[in-house]
């Protein structure tokens, strides 16, 4: 079975950091890509970070670039997202989710994937000013 299992969410402090992991069981990573999502109350998704093109373009939400980044340990199957300089406005639930079918990291952070694509089951995490 494909699952993906988010975790690291917390509390931190403005201006702090914070790492959320990704973990895959069923597939690897590497074939797929990856996409970080958020929700926050009373929001919309958003993409917040996408790396799911076949050339290897990254895609950052348009609030979050320069401040977040993603890297992967393949010996864990683990992709892992790395947020820093947090803002209270990055407040929400963060998911990952990979793509069922191949898709660009523009259309997929866009919100343009597959009801078959497989998403974790979220993380919160808040940023107190």
């Amino acid at each position: 079975e494909v699952q993906l299992q988010a975790s690291g969410g917390g509390l931190v402090q403005a201006g702090g950091s914070l790492s959320l992991s990704c973990v895959a069981s069923g597939f690897t990573f590497g074939d797929r890509g990856i996409g970080w999502f958020r929700q926050a109350p009373g929001k919309e998704r958003e993409g917040v970070l996408c790396a799911t093109g076949n050339d290897g373009g990254v895609e950052y939400g348009t609030s979050v670039k320069g401040r977040f980044t993603i890297s992967t340990d393949s010996a864990r199957n683990t992709v892992y997202l790395h947020m820093s300089s947090l803002k209270p406005e990055d407040t929400a639930v963060y998911y990952c989710a990979v793509p069922r079918h191949p898709i660009s990291s523009y259309y997929f952070c866009s919100g343009y994937g597959s009801p078959l694509d497989v998403w974790g089951q979220g993380t919160q995490v808040t940023v107190s000013s």
